[in-house]
């Protein structure tokens, strides 16, 4: 894992997951790898049949000076089948939905993109889902509690 986009499951509902290449250029590649990346607000688009990712920041590699070095925030190509870019750009397009990277990672040697599918969460909807992970996580303590006191009468 290279970066992953931690904010976009607090503010999106993920609905769909993918797995992506991306076009990289000159010293970019070197610049994941150092795990120099910023993925927040970053989006993916969908132009003239193309999937591109927009926002990624990817600062210039130290010893590419010059020669070599890349802009940073350029938009990215991102590689998928035909059939899955007209799924996702029929389903964004009627639901009103948001392409976002949830992680860069490496996988035999080539950059991947985990981009989701995702419905934009509202205040309250970001509340609600705080407030059920806070009860899940204090009913699963009190269970904990309730078994190690159980364990501990019998030995």
């Amino acid at each position: 894992m290279v970066a992953s986009n931690r904010r976009a499951r607090h503010d999106y509902d993920i609905l769909d997951t993918t797995e992506c290449g991306i076009v990289l250029q000159g010293s970019e590649v070197k610049s994941l790898r150092a795990g120099r990346i910023a993925l927040q607000d970053s989006y993916a688009r969908i132009i003239d049949g193309e999937m591109w990712l927009f926002g990624v920041h990817v600062p210039p590699y130290a010893q590419a000076n010059g020669f070599g070095a890349h802009e940073p925030d350029r938009r990215r190509k991102l590689l998928l089948h035909r059939r899955q870019i007209d799924e996702w750009m029929g389903r964004s397009q009627q639901q009103s939905l948001t392409m976002v990277p949830l992680s860069i990672y490496f996988r035999d040697g080539r950059a991947k993109v985990e981009l989701a599918l995702a419905r934009g969460r509202r205040q309250y909807d970001k509340r609600h889902a705080i407030a059920t992970r806070d009860a899940s996580l204090e009913a699963a303590r009190e269970a904990r509690a309730a078994t190690r006191g159980v364990s501990d009468r019998r030995g």
